[in-house]
């Protein structure tokens, strides 16, 4: 089994062609993933360069920026290739399968909830900077029969 499952944010915008015959879009970008334990000199996170193809790369294209937090899972893939000198270089390269958001919009743009002045509440269907939304309590006449 060839499976990996990241977490981490886009250290830079990603890098997106279109090839092949059928103009396939290929999604190129490196994400910084945070060590789980750290010792004292090591690097807090490990960097990863990965790809995506097709309706992922469009995904990736269309949603994805330096910053954003994912959670992403594939599969490794060599990127072993001979350098001009003759020598055989060793890599590789991860491959995106699925790509989920980590965070939501507001928790990566830092926005804060807009609350009117005055009001100790956000209006009623506004949103109450939690990723819910407030509902008005219900009274008298207007309650739900159950």
């Amino acid at each position: 089994m060839n499976k990996v499952i990241f977490m981490g944010r886009l250290t830079r915008d990603p890098e997106v062609r279109y090839g092949g015959a059928s103009n396939t879009a290929v999604a190129k970008f490196s994400i910084a993933v945070d060590r789980r334990f750290k010792r004292d000199g090591d690097p807090e996170a490990d960097f990863f360069n990965c790809t995506a193809f097709g309706k992922q790369g469009e995904f990736v294209e269309k949603y994805l920026r330096k910053g954003t937090k994912i959670l992403m899972e594939g599969e490794v893939r060599n990127d072993n290739y001979t350098d001009k000198d003759g020598r055989k270089v060793y890599g590789f390269n991860f491959v995106a399968n699925s790509i989920e958001f980590a965070e939501s919009k507001r928790a990566q743009e830092g926005n804060a909830p807009y609350i009117p002045s005055g009001e100790g509440q956000p209006l009623p269907g506004s949103d109450a900077g939690d990723d819910f939304m407030n509902i008005p309590e219900i009274s008298g006449e207007d309650k739900v029969p159950f």
